[in-house]
């Protein structure tokens, strides 16, 4: 029997808990994955010392990036992404950091495909994001990063007008905002210029419609949540903890 689990802050609303437990139920497994739903990762070195026993664990927001100075060793891919989702726990207790959130998104993101142009707007500049930038980039879209505040290479939300929005044709959420309980928060994008050919991706799967979604499905845009990048980022983690 071994142990997995989730790092996060407010994590409540995750489905990865119930992911495992349904998979581990299904393969008769007596594995167990728990929530550890800390404040600080000064609390992480408690974690690991409790439960010996675990073997792998998720890590989600606000960790993703401040995690990575406390693992012993990182994949190729998160180094280069700088950001991990995935921790593995070796016979001899090494921490090894992975980013199975690329291959989550890329391979949710083919069924939406193709686009009119491969040109993209990333909503955050948070750990998430940096994964999908690493797709997006891997497929030679040309896109942008969207914040608050401003930056090298990141447009403000008060740059999105018309033309930004009608020459974008992917805009991937990666902001916490519309994520249960505060369903009824959204980017503050200009919804009005979306059009059919849009494509609006949350990375938020809970609720599985986001005021995001709907604001641009109003507008004939196709839109998608991210319970299908939460699945195969999930079997690739699972892939990886077994190997």
């Amino acid at each position: 029997m071994a142990k997995y689990g989730l790092i996060g802050r407010n994590i409540g609303y995750s489905f990865s808990k119930t992911f495992f437990s349904i998979k581990f139920e299904k393969e008769n497994r007596q594995d167990t994955y728990h929530n550890f739903d800390i404040e600080s990762l000064e609390q992480f070195p408690e974690i690991l010392a409790k439960h010996d026993d675990l073997k792998g664990l998720n890590v989600t927001i606000p960790y993703k990036e401040s995690i990575i100075p406390k693992l012993d060793r990182l994949h190729k891919d998160a180094s280069e992404i700088g950001a991990v989702n995935t921790i593995k726990i070796s016979r001899k207790g090494k921490l090894i950091g992975y980013n199975t959130d690329h291959y989550g998104f890329a391979k949710a993101l083919a069924n939406l495909l193709p686009l009119k142009d491969k040109t993209a707007l990333i909503l955050g500049t948070g750990g998430a994001s940096k994964a999908i930038a690493f797709v997006l980039e891997a497929m030679d879209f040309d896109y942008h990063f969207v914040s608050r505040t401003e930056a090298e290479q990141t447009l403000t939300y008060d740059a999105l007008n018309r033309q930004c929005i009608q020459s974008h044709f992917l805009i991937v959420n990666c902001t916490p905002l519309g994520t249960f309980p505060d369903v009824h928060e959204f980017p503050n994008i200009p919804y009005q210029f979306l059009t059919s050919d849009h494509v609006l991706f949350d990375l938020i799967y809970n609720p599985r419609e986001t005021e995001f979604m709907k604001r641009g499905f109003a507008k004939g845009a196709r839109v998608s949540n991210g319970l299908k990048m939460l699945e195969h980022q999930a079997k690739k983690a699972w892939s990886i903890w077994k190997s």
